[in-house]
This record gives structure tokens, C-alpha cells and sequence, in this order.
């Protein structure tokens, strides 16, 4: 149920370590999704999960918050409102008693330290991209308040790069300590497998081929993605029209939708290639989706760590993508899939073509990828990572409380 605050009661939760996920936003995202993933493989005996948005958005993944688990509350608010809000939150902490703050993406962030710094709660923050692609309120906001944080955690690499580099004050100490951990996203694979047809009794595994008039043995060229700017689905779309020149049997699927959709349906209907591409909208069970898929092509200018991307790992299907962001860290070029520069995207359709013209290697980097996210990227190893972290925050801040000191 989607509660607003002021109806929840308190409620006990006996030993167990209760944990609210702060956010802004309850939308199709891969920060947004993490949060119901991660939450079905935690040991639910240890952690009671809730989570606190405050834009609401019709598309949304509310009910997988509540099949997960978690308790969902909201507080109606846009970006700059939640200046006002802070009370408001705060009062909503202390009614419901949580030993930690959990908090995504840089509002929720600034939100979280702006009411954890007057209470004895360890804050956790998630940073899921590089800070040169946020806008410079958000910007200025989160690199202001960094410091005001127990722990800080990257979806890669590169993110916490790009977090040492624009910090300032030595932002990741709260409490005397040093806490910056790289915690990369991880992928369920034993939820993402590949399905067909044939091979699969499930209802819900239909014919996807059948039903977008796709040609059974055509090869399928997809993305999942919100449509926006970062993603470059207009260089997408460009790259798929350069793959049609030479591989006219190829279809591609594109899976979301985003303020870039009727640019890109016009894009296509100018290429007068309509036939060939399939804009499905967003799907709250993309595996079928994914399963259809021989290729992954992402065209993105940045990414954190990509979770589309790992799920279609996860179903062997090998990846062609610009090397943006954590897509460098997962992909080893020649193995699990082909990579070029940012600015290099063209190479994408001769890439794209190579896979498609000789099965026998699409099929060996479709195994080396499901193999390289079980090794790697797994949410087993991913949650066992959070839950240290919740464990070490909440046992320092009981240390300090017994010794009668605050964070």
C-alpha cells in the first residue's frame, strides 16, 4: 500500500536492523529498480526495508516495492519543495524509528544529510553516476552537502572517480571516518535467465516474435532504456539503419519510453525502415523482451553501471555499446561483446554486423556474458556488500551511543 506518512503507525520490529530508502522518484530507473531487487535477496531476518519518494509518477514500480517487501510512504513534493520538507521527514524518521538512512541519487541525497545531521542515524548514500552529468543545482547541492554522510558508495569505477574529483573538504568523513566503497550493481541471475517458447511452460513466456511481426529467424538488435538525452537513441536509430544496408533481414526493439520518443519514431518514419523497428513501451517484465534479443546496442554519452544492460547479459545476449561509464568495467572487448569510444558510435554497425554474419561467435559471447555476470556482477555478491555496510554503520553508531556521543 502506498501510504502517506501521517497514516502509518509505529511499529516494532524486534531486533531486526530497519533500513529506509530515501528517493525522489518511483519511476522505471535502474537506481529505482535496484531498490525492490536488492531487497528480495536480503536476509529479511537481519533488515525491515521501507521506502520514503516525493514525485510521483504514473509509471512506477510501487506494487514491486510492496512484493518485495518494503513498506512505501510518500510525501508530496517537486525538486525545489523539498527544501520545505525537511521537518516533515524528520519527524517521520523519529515516528518510525530507523537505524539507517539509505538514501539514492543527489536530492534524496541532499534531503538525507540536511535532516540526518541533526539525528543519530547513519546516512548511506548511493551515487549512481558521474557528477559532470547533473545539472548544477543538484550539482552544487550534492558536493556542498557530501560530507554530511557515513558512507558513500559507487555503482563503479569511474563514478567513484568522478566523486574524488569534483569533492571538496574531504567530503566522505562523517564521524572521523574514512568511507568511500565502490559497490558495483549486480543482476539476480537466477531470475534473469534466457526463455523460449519451446524450452519454457510459463503462460507468460508468449511469442513475442509472432506478436510484433518479427520473422522467427530474424536477428533482433535491442535496448531497454528511458528515452532520454544521455542514452542518444537518435544515434541508435542511426546505427540500426546503417546495420539494415548490409543485414536487411535485422529488426530492433527498443523497450521504455521517455521524452525522446516521438523524435525518434519521427527519425524512423523517415528512414522508411518503419517495418524493421518495434518501440514496445515500458514492460514491467522485460525478460520475455530480453530473450528475444541476439544483440544489446547501447549508443549512451554516460552511464553509472547500466542494470538493462547486466539483465541482458544475464539472458546471453551479447553487448555492442559505447564504452561510457561502468559499460567499460563489465564488457571485456572481444569477449562478452564488442565496445568503441563515445565519440566513436559509428563503429557500432560494423561491429553489430560481425555478430550477426557469424552465429557460432554471437553464441560463444552470449555464454561469456550470463558467465561473466554470475562471476562479477551478481546481486548475491552485491547484497552481501550493502549488508556490511549496514551492519558496520549501525554497530559504530551503537558503539557511540553507549559511549553517550552522537555521529
Amino acid at each position: 500500500m502506498n501510504n502517506e506518512v501521517e497514516a502509518g503507525p509505529v511499529t516494532s520490529t524486534g531486533k531486526k536492523i530497519k533500513v529506509l530508502h530515501l528517493i525522489k522518484s518511483l519511476g522505471r530507473g535502474g537506481a529505482e529498480k535496484l531498490i525492490p531487487e536488492t531487497a528480495l535477496v536480503h536476509d529479511q531476518n537481519k533488515f525491515n526495508f521501507h521506502c520514503l519518494y516525493f514525485y510521483h509518477q504514473e509509471n512506477n514500480i510501487i506494487d514491486e516495492l510492496e512484493n518485495a517487501g518494503i513498506q512505501v510512504h510518500h510525501i508530496p513534493s517537486g525538486n525545489l519543495g523539498l527544501f520545505f520538507q525537511v521537518k516533515r521527514v524528520r519527524d517521520f524518521i523519529l515516528e518510525y524509528q530507523f537505524d539507517i538512512i539509505h538514501a539514492h541519487l543527489p536530492w534524496a541525497g541532499i534531503m538525507a544529510r540536511s535532516v540526518g545531521n541533526t539525528l543519530n542515524i547513519p546516512i548511506v548514500y548511493t551515487e549512481h553516476n558521474t557528477w559532470e552529468r547533473y545539472n548544477k543545482l543538484s550539482y552544487w547541492g550534492n558536493r556542498i552537502s557530501f560530507k554530511r554522510q557515513d558512507v558513500a558508495i559507487a555503482v563503479s569505477n569511474e563514478v567513484a572517480l568522478s566523486m574524488r574529483l569534483n569533492s571538496i573538504w574531504d567530503p566522505y568523513q562523517r564521524g572521523g571516518r574514512m568511507n568511500l566503497k565502490v559497490i558495483q550493481n549486480g543482476v539476480n541471475t537466477n531470475v534473469f535467465k534466457r526463455v523460449t517458447q519451446e524450452k519454457s511452460k510459463k503462460s507468460e513466456v508468449r511469442n513475442l516474435k509472432s506478436e510484433l511481426t518479427i520473422p522467427k529467424n530474424a536477428p533482433v538488435i535491442g535496448i531497454v532504456a528511458v528515452f532520454r538525452d544521455q542514452k542518444r537513441l537518435w544515434l541508435w536509430v542511426e546505427v540500426a539503419v546503417k546495420i539494415l544496408e548490409q543485414c536487411p533481414e535485422a529488426h530492433f526493439l527498443l523497450v521504455g519510453d521517455g521524452e525522446w520518443r516521438e523524435r525518434i519514431e519521427e527519425q524512423i518514419k523517415k528512414s522508411e525502415k518503419e517495418a524493421h523497428f518495434h518501440l514496445v513501451g515500458v514492460q514491467k517484465e522485460v525478460i520475455p523482451y530480453l530473450s528475444i534479443m541476439d544483440i544489446y546496442m547501447s549508443s549512451s554519452e554516460f552511464e553509472g553501471l547500466p542494470i538493462a544492460m547486466l539483465e541482458a547479459m544475464s539472458c546471453e545476449v551479447p553487448v555492442v555499446a559505447t564504452r561510457a561509464g561502468g559499460i567499460g568495467e563489465v564488457i571485456q572487448h572481444g569477449v562478452q561483446g564488442y565496445l568503441t569510444e563515445i565519440d566513436d558510435w559509428a563503429k557500432m554497425a560494423d561491429y553489430a554486423v560481425e555478430l550477426i554474419q557469424n552465429p557460432m561467435l554471437q553464441n560463444q559471447m552470449a555464454k561469456a556474458a550470463r558467465d561473466r555476470v554470475i562471476k562479477d556482477f551478481s546481486m548475491n555478491r552485491m547484497v552481501g556488500e550493502l549488508e556490511e555496510v549496514y551492519l558496520s554503520v549501525n554497530r559504530f553508531r551503537r558503539e557511540l551511543g553507549e559511549k553517550g556521543l552522537g555521529i
